[in-house]
This record gives structure tokens, sequence and C-alpha cells, in this order.
């Protein structure tokens, strides 16, 4: 009796795994949107004339090739020509893969400031602005020694770009900080690698500004929101608050029953019930770089207390290598963590548009006092037009003064 109800357990399992592993395999690939996104396409933005703003929201670029040959990159320069100087691009974390800017003793050196070089050169002419902010890769993937490596790699961005301000928080500190863009929208960037990183990491909002305790943190961007809350407000860090992937305790059925897949992509040695284990650890205990470990979840939890006291604010973040897109009690979160690699993220939830692909976000202000949210993913062929992935108008305030026709380029250019 006991062996025939185990046999029937196994082939009920096994029944389950192959319908998810189908179901997946038919949709893994396929854009998500929910109910009330499906029509986005037949909704128009305002003309490119009328664009007071533009700024791109580009994570995870890490593990990129040179500028001819990468397509994100291909990709950003369509966007920075159509931009032009009314404009500004975020890097939300992880700019070098595998542990940030090693030491200039290492062999691992030279790999890493031309992967940042690269993306560095795309911004010779560029008029905009550029604000690099640091994930765990860039803190030698949370190590110790990490604090050394955001140094140095703040100190070579700000070198090269000649701009005091382009790497932010400055010297590995917690922020908030803010830059002006204007009257309608502000930028402010938090160091949210702080929270989780082993090692020193400096107790300041910025460099000789000290917090007596890491919760000053919280009234502090309490205080700055407060005394914006007539703006719209993007925040910038690295981790998501809201996520449908990996950092949010989501698996395929691969990695469910090859468990040691995360190691090696080429170990398929079935251990499910070790799977399942993992998968109960990543989702409600978390590995050092979860939403679900201890001291992040503090940070979120502390986080959302304060921005669900606020409407119409935008927080992005990347870390998780896909796009995703939530609303939530009237503010905006969003993963734009796909510059350069791409893994699962699961449909539904509370997600609004969640895609596994390469590409960025881009928030467009026009001068009717909207702000829209764009998708723009690779096209299949390097060097043509970005892929419109998704749009929509996710803020309208009060009419603005357009641009100057000087500082708008041509449509289709």
């Amino acid at each position: 009796m006991l062996l025939e109800i185990a046999l029937f357990l196994f082939v009920c399992f096994c029944t389950w795994i192959l319908w998810a592993y189908l179901r997946e395999r038919k949709y893994r690939k396929k854009p998500f949107y929910n109910l009330a996104e499906i029509g986005w396409r037949t909704i128009q933005a305002p003309d490119i004339s009328q664009r007071i703003h533009s700024m791109a929201l580009v994570g995870d670029l890490g593990n990129n090739s040179s500028p001819a040959d990468d397509p994100v990159l291909q990709s950003i320069l369509h966007w920075k020509k159509e931009a032009g100087a009314n404009s500004s691009i975020i890097f939300l974390g992880d700019n070098i893969y595998p542990t940030g800017l090693p030491p200039v003793n290492s062999y691992k050196h030279t790999a890493a400031v031309n992967k940042l070089q690269n993306q560095l050169d795309v911004f010779k002419d560029y008029k905009g602005k550029v604000v690099y902010l640091s994930g765990n890769h860039d803190w030698n993937k949370g190590r110790r020694d990490g604090y050394e490596y955001v140094l140095r790699q703040e100190k070579f961005v700000i070198d090269t770009l000649q701009d005091e301000q382009a790497y932010l928080p400055r010297g590995g500190c917690l922020g908030p900080v803010s830059w002006e863009i204007n009257e309608q929208l502000l930028l402010i960037v938090i160091n949210s690698q702080w929270w989780v990183q082993l090692g020193y990491r400096p107790l300041e909002r910025s460099p000789g500004d000290p917090y007596r305790i890491p919760k000053d943190f919280f009234p502090a961007l309490d205080k700055l929101i407060k005394e914006n809350r007539h703006r719209f407000i993007v925040i910038a860090g690295h981790h998501p608050l809201y996520s449908n992937a990996l950092h949010g305790g989501n698996f395929t059925v691969k990695q469910h029953l090859f468990p040691l897949t995360f190691i090696n992509k080429r170990a398929l040695i079935p251990l499910p019930l070790a799977g399942t284990i993992y998968r109960i650890y990543r989702k409600y205990i978390g590995a050092h770089e979860d939403m679900s470990y201890p001291p992040f979840r503090k940070f979120r939890r502390r986080m959302l207390r304060v921005l669900h006291q606020y409407k119409d604010i935008f927080y992005v973040a990347g870390h998780d290598h896909n796009l995703q897109y939530f609303q939530v009690k009237g503010n905006h979160y969003a993963v734009s963590g796909s510059a350069s690699k791409t893994n699962f993220v699961a449909k539904g939830g509370k997600a609004s548009f969640a895609h596994e692909s390469k590409g960025f976000m881009v928030l467009d202000q026009y001068a009717d006092g909207s702000i829209w949210l764009r998708v723009l993913e690779p096209s299949a062929t390097i060097g043509e037009v970005p892929l419109l992935a998704f749009q929509k108008c996710i803020y309208k305030g009060t009419p603005l003064t357009p641009p100057s026709p000087s500082a708008v380029p041509p449509a289709g250019s």
C-alpha cells in the first residue's frame, strides 16, 4: 500500500514537473502584460518636439563588449542621439563583472578597465548628465575589501568624465543624495548595497556628513521626499523592492530539478529534494544578495514604510537581469537590470510588465506635464533602431515650458 502511494505521488510529481516545464518553455521568452496594459500599443506619447527631458535607466551593464559589437551599447547610442542635450543616463550598478575594478596588479584589472572604458567612450561627446551608482559586484561581490574596489571605480569614472558628481553617492556613502533635473523632476540616488555589504562602509550620508546610527537614513530620505513632494521623484538604487525574478525567490523548473546548475550550467544532476530545499531557502531566508536576506528584508520594509506615505515616486533598480514594472499603492517600481545578461522572470503577481530580454528603460518628460515610461530592447540586427517593448504614461502634471528647437533633434534622427 505504501509503495503504491509513493508511486502515485511520484507520477503526480513528474506530471506536474512536465506540465510546468512545457508551460514555462512556451511563455518564458515572451513579454508579459497584465490585463490593464494589453492595449498599450494603441496609446501614443506626445511628439518628440515636446520632450523636455529624457532619462535612460541602465542596469547591470558590466558584461558588455565594445560599442561597435554590443547590442545594448548600440541601443544607448540611438537613445543618446534622439535625446540630445536635455537628457541624463543613470547606470544602476554592477557596472563591471565579475568583481568590480580590481587593483592594478591583479590579472583581472585590464579586462575590467576595458569594460568600463567601453561604456564611458559612448559619452565622449555627450552634453547630458551621466550618473553611476554601485552594485554588489562593484563592491567585489560584497566581500570585506569591497570598499577599496568601489572607490577605485568611482575615481576612474570621475576622472574620465571630468565630473565630480558622476558617481553617487560619493565615497561609498549611504545617501540619499539628489540631483536637480528641472522644476518638475528630481533624481535621488541611494546606496542599497551598504545594507548588505561586509567589511567597512562609511556611515555617512555623503563624505563629511555622518549619521549617528544607520536608521537615520530613513528620516533623511523621508525629509528629502517631503520637501519635494510637489515633484515627480525618481529614486535610483541597485536592489529592487519588488521583483518576480531570482532575487525575489523565483526559479525555473530546470533550477528546481537541477540545483547544481546555479554553480555550473552543465551540472545536470537531478536533485529535486535538494532543489526544493534550496528554493525555499532562497525565497524565505535568502542568500546574501536576495530580497529575503534578513538585513535587506529589514531595509526593504523600512523603505516601503517611507515610500507608501507618498504618491508619484518612481523607484528603479537593477540586480535582477530582466525588465519589470510594478505599480503599487500609487508609486512605481521598476527593474532594469538586463543590459548585459538575462535571467528568468516569472509572470503575473503584482507586475504590470515583465520580460526576460536585454534592454533598458527610459523616462520621458513632456511639455504637457506628462512623464512616460519606455522599455527599449535591442533589435535583432546590431545598429538598427531599438525595439519598443512597452510604454505607458505614468504621471500627469502641470504643463511646462517646451525646450527650444535647437535642443531637440529632428524626428527620426
